[in-house]
Order: structure tokens, then sequence, then C-alpha cells
């Protein structure tokens, strides 16, 4: 088992051993990547002529998202890109794929997720818009699939609430039933309007309730043998949380915490039990104000010790063993190394995947239940990558696909960390990709800012910025104030500033590749999607003469109750109040409210399946463009989602951005 010394280092040895099975599969990646970005003290070199590769190379969806490896390591289950769409898949890794079981997702629903329960079953959470009472909702279900029968049982689909589909344990011992909580009513004057718990045969739908609903209390937790152990109350018109939690040897709920989020408190919420007591990790701010895993006695609220901390990044998720019983790693803040293994047995395995490849990211995208099966991804912010299944007990490693066929491990356009000052001395950091075969002077340019805005770039593949990039633009993707990643100051930095300093830092970044030499001033378009969408639309209210026009693909015209304008929820006055924060009037920075400033060509792209943005966002913002004459055009995608899932309609996104482009701003 892991954590035993013995297999833990005959399983590093042996990966060592492997390495040059490794080394080799990796040979032609590695050819194919381009160069670190040279010192600038460095006389560049002279162009290197190429062909550009076709738009639709570009709009091919990915070979696999939300991989899962099942228990045992011989099966894969994931979100693949067959015949233009996405497809929930399960198939071996080996050997007959005749009997692959293939699910068409349905229209307007997401797939959030995917987990294996045993090796024959998966079950997927789903997100639809549906309409509820005279408004949107969005609404949770889950499905069961078997790996050999091909067979879909509906789980909770007789429950009458918005949400079914909160899976709080799944079992580990090949058994079929699973932990889940549900609502049962959508008013909240019903007891039914509160989840309950309910344990649920994956292969027959069977249920049977384990935990009745408590008043304000919509989220419940389980350890990792099965046993519902807390649960997390919430009372909108206070904005106030409690954490009420059930000891080893009772029955009894107790309340042990209290967070006023109004406040900016947080509940330490349990994410591992420690066998036969009451004590577990929760993630949760220590002295100095880091993010930390701390092990906590539940009842007396104290911290027993600090399990992991780091003086300059905070904690932002974790990673356990497939049972649950195990803290293997953390997500952190980090820039340089965000992933950090705690499990030396997990560690030893990352080291020598990377020693095998020092110009790739290695990220191991899911791995079996005793962690000696992994799948591997190999990447560069310059290649979508290249997936591998390694066997650490033999030190084998095969190729599985090209996460793109069309590119292959082909270098496309090289891009790089960059640093610059907004105009009040807040430094900002942003990827740089630069165009393969061209000068790196005076170049058309494209800044891209990302959506959430919670969120961030980094030196990852981006399609959108390499299209660009092969299309001739330089593309800068800022992490203005308030996006994640760099430590919750600059998060918090935002606050207020929607639409204000947060928009500057995109401006900032624009003036500073002019400065640079890099972007010339009269050639600058700035495009977008989502709240990248929204900035997009602002930014050419809010600095008319700066870009010579402009793209927003789903983007949020007018902001108002919340961002998506999609209802049914508990924690209205807790959203409204967190986007409250981010600018003192809605109004005044909403781009509809704006378009008299406007004097720059506008392009709107919305996919009229979109469950995370509404499609009215742009549509609306078309009419009032259009009604006093501005220059606007209006792509709609009758089939497209928020991002953008099916081949056809990434065709079409990208054939309007670079049909668009070269009418306002041409890179030739």
């Amino acid at each position: 088992m892991l954590g035993y010394a013995g297999p833990q280092r005959f399983r590093a040895r042996a990966a060592l051993k492997g390495l040059h099975h490794l080394a080799a599969a990796l040979l032609i990646f590695a050819l194919g990547a381009p160069a670190l970005a040279a010192d600038s003290a460095t006389p560049a070199a002279a162009p290197a002529r190429f062909t550009p590769l076709p738009t639709s190379a570009f709009a091919k969806l990915p070979f696999v998202e939300q991989m899962e490896l099942s228990p045992d390591g011989t099966q894969i289950a994931g979100l693949f890109g067959i015949g233009g769409a996405q497809r929930i898949v399960m198939m071996p890794l080996k050997g007959d794929r005749t009997k692959n079981v293939a699910i068409s997702v349905p229209d307007e629903t997401q797939v959030s997720w995917i987990q294996w329960v045993g090796n024959d079953n998966v079950i997927v959470g789903l997100v639809a818009l549906k309409g509820v009472e005279n408004d949107r909702w969005y609404v949770s279900r889950l499905i069961g699939v078997n790996r050999t029968t091909g067979k879909i049982t509906k789980l909770l689909w007789g429950l009458e609430g918005q949400n079914a589909a909160d899976v709080l344990w799944v079992p580990t011992d090949g058994s079929k039933e699973i932990l889940v909580a549900g609502q049962n009513s959508i008013y909240g004057n019903d007891e039914e309007f509160w989840p309950a718990v309910y344990r649920v045969d994956v292969t027959s739908g069977r249920s049977q309730r384990v935990q009745r609903g408590r008043t304000n209390v919509m989220d419940w937790g389980a350890d990792q043998l099965g046993r519902v152990r807390y649960g997390i109350g919430y009372r909108d018109d206070k904005i106030q949380a409690t954490l009420l939690y059930r000891p080893i040897h009772e029955d009894a709920l107790h309340v042990v915490d209290r967070a006023k989020f109004s406040e900016d408190d947080g509940l330490a919420i349990p994410f591992l039990f420690l066998p036969d007591g009451d004590r577990g990790f929760v993630v949760k701010e220590i002295k100095g104000g880091r993010s930390a895993v701390v092990e906590v006695d539940f009842l007396t609220g104290e911290d027993v010790r600090t399990v992991h901390t780091a003086d300059d990044s905070d904690v932002e998720s974790v990673l356990l063993a497939p049972n649950g019983s195990k803290l293997l790693g953390v997500m952190t803040s980090s820039r340089e190394a965000p992933l950090l293994w705690l499990d030396p047995t997990m560690a030893a395995y990352q080291k020598t995947l990377e020693a095998a490849s020092p110009n790739s990211q290695v990220r191991i995208e899911s791995f079996n239940g005793d962690q000696t099966k992994m799948i591997v991804r190999f990447s560069t912010a310059e290649n979508p990558g290249l997936l591998f299944y390694f066997d650490a007990s033999t030190g084998d490693l095969v190729q599985l696909a090209a996460m793109n066929e069309a590119i292959g491990s082909k270098g496309l356009s090289r891009a790089k960390m960059v640093q610059y000052k907004a105009r009040d001395g807040l430094e900002i950091e942003g990827v740089l990709t630069m165009p393969r075969g061209r000068a790196g002077k005076n170049l058309p340019f494209i800044v891209l800012p990302h959506g959430g805005p919670w969120a961030h770039d980094g030196l990852s593949y981006d399609y959108w910025a390499q299209f660009l990039a092969e299309r001739g633009y330089a593309v800068l993707q800022p992490n203005f104030r308030g996006s994640t990643g760099y430590g919750k100051v600059f998060e918090k930095a935002g606050e207020g500033q929607m639409g204000f300093a947060m928009q500057d830092d995109i401006t900032d970044g624009v003036r500073w590749a002019v400065a640079q030499g890099i972007a010339d001033p009269k050639r600058v378009c700035i495009v977008g999607a989502s709240y990248g969408g929204y900035a997009a639309m602002w930014g050419i209210a809010k600095d008319p003469d700066l870009y010579r026009c402009a793209i927003s693909v789903s983007g949020v015209a007018n902001i108002r109750r919340e961002v998506n304008d999609f209802g049914g929820t508990t924690h209205t006055r807790l959203h409204r109040g967190q986007w409250g924060k981010m600018t003192p009037d809605f109004a005044a920075v909403s781009p509809i409210n704006a378009v008299d400033k406007i004097k720059t060509p506008l392009l709107l792209i919305h996919g009229k399946k979109d469950v995370t943005v509404d499609h009215k966002q742009s549509a609306q913002m078309y009419s009032a463009m259009t009604k006093v004459g501005k220059t606007v055009e209006f792509v709609s995608i009758p089939l497209a989602d928020h991002y953008f899932t099916r081949e056809a309609d990434r065709m079409t996104l990208l054939t309007s951005i670079e049909t668009f482009l070269a009418k306002h701003n041409t890179a030739d």
C-alpha cells in the first residue's frame, strides 16, 4: 500500500529503470518543440519560412478531456472528440476496442465531471439550463453508465429539486452504491427543499435515504468509509455559514464553526478524516495570512499541527488517494511549481517523468487505485501535447495519442511570461506569444484578457492565442489585478476595480508592448471571451482611441444581478455582494450603457446553447449598437455552447475572428 517504504522504493527504482523507454518515446516531441526564449541581448535570427496551419487544425477538438483511469488501470473514460463533437466514452487502453461505449452529451447540457465506480461503471455529473417558473435555472443531475452493456441509468431523477448530483462518496471495494445529496423541491418553504443524502445503486438506480434534509443545510460531506460526517448550513439573510459536525461515535450533529461570508471569514471544512477519531485535515488561513493544510480536532476546534505550508504560496486545493484516505499532494499559488506531491512515491514518478523531457510541462492527468498506472500529458505552451500511459511498476511508457492530431508534435509560436508595471506601480504578469516566421518588432497586436475574472493564464497551450499568432499577430494575455494564482492580496486588489484599474491593467499592457517596440500602435485589437468579452467591449468604450477593433465572444454587456443572469440559488445575497465588491456601480461600467463612446468596429459571437452567459447579452449589445449606427457584426451560432465543444462551432468561431481581423486589422 502507498506509504509502505519497501514498495515505494521498488516502484521508484522501476520507474527510473524505464527511463530509456520514456526518453525514446518523447524524442520526436522534443525535436518538434521550439527553443526556450533567448536573452534579449542575443541577436535575433532571420525568421524561418513556414506554411501556416489551416484554421481547421486549431478548430479540432482535443482528443480527450476530463480523462479518468479505472481503478485497475485498464480502462479510460472521458470526453472524447469524435466526429466533430464531444462524447462520453469508456474504452480499454489495450486490446479490443470494438465494444467501446460512446454516449452523446444531451442538448443544452454540460458535463461537469466523470468518475469511475469500480471497474465497470462510471457516474457523470450533468448541468443544464432549464426554464423554472418564468426564470432560467441551472439544474444538476447524475447518470450512471455501464461499461459492458452501455446501459445508461438515471440516478435520483425522480427528485423534483434543482440539484441532485452532489456525490459525497464513492466506494473503492468493488461495491456499486454511492452517496448522493439531492433536493426534492424547488420551494424554500418546503422541508424537502433542503437536500437529503441517499445511498444509490449506480446500476439499478435504486436508492435509500440515509440522512434527512435539515433546514438551511445545502451541503453534506462524508468520510472515506461512507459515513455522513458534516453538513454546511447557510442563511442568506445573514450571509452566515455554519459547520455541523458528527463525531465518530455519535449520531447527533453539533455546530463546531461559524463564518460571516460578508466579512471574508471562511469555514474550516474537512477534506480528510483520520481513522477512528475526530481529527482530520482542512485548508485554512494560518498566522501570516497564508492558506495551509492543518490537522484539526473537530470537537474542540483546536489546531493540532500544520501539515503543509509554504512561505511564498497559498494552498489552493488538494489531491487525495482514490479512496480518500491519504493526502498525496497540493496545488498552490506558486507560479513556478504549482503542483507539489507530498507523497514520496508520486514525487519520484513526477521527477522521473520531468527528467525525461525537461522542456515539457508534465502533468499526471489521472492514476489508478494504487497509483502505479497513470495517464501522463507532455505539453508546452507551443504544443497541445502528447498523451502517454505510464506503468510505474515496469517503467514502460506507451504513447496513446496526440491531443491534436492535426498539430501532432509540431512546435508553434513561442510563448513566454512577461512583466510590466501598471500605472499605479503594481506589477502585472502576462503571457506573450510571438508569431513564428516574423521579425519581433512593430507587429500587429492582439490583447487577449482571460475570462473569470477569477482565473489566470499561464505557460500552457492556448488554441486561441496560437491561432492568432499563426495568423501573424503578437498576442498578450495579461493577468490583471483580481486574477487568481498570485495570492490573496493580488486577488483582492481587484475589488472595486472592475471597469476601472482592472481594465487599466489591460490597457497598460498594450502600452508596454508599444513601448517595447513589439506592437504597432496603429494595429491593436482587443479580443476576449466571457469576462474577457466584457473587457473587450468595455475597452473600446473606456479607451476608444486605443484599438482598431474588438471581438467579444460570449461576453457580458449588461452587468446586473449576476454576471450570467441565471437564477435559482440560495446564495443570492452572497453572490450579489461578491459582485458588488467588484465595482461600485454596475450600470456605470456596463458596455451596453456606453455605446455612444464606442468608435471601434465590434464583432459579437455567441452560442445559442450557452448555459454560462446568456445569449441575450450579445443580442442586446448588437441591438444597442445598430440603433445608434455603430459598426457592429453579430455571429449567432445555433448549436454552440459556452466552450464551443463542437468542432463545427469552433470552425465558425475562428473563421469569423479571422475574417473580421483581416477586414479591420490585417496582419499583412
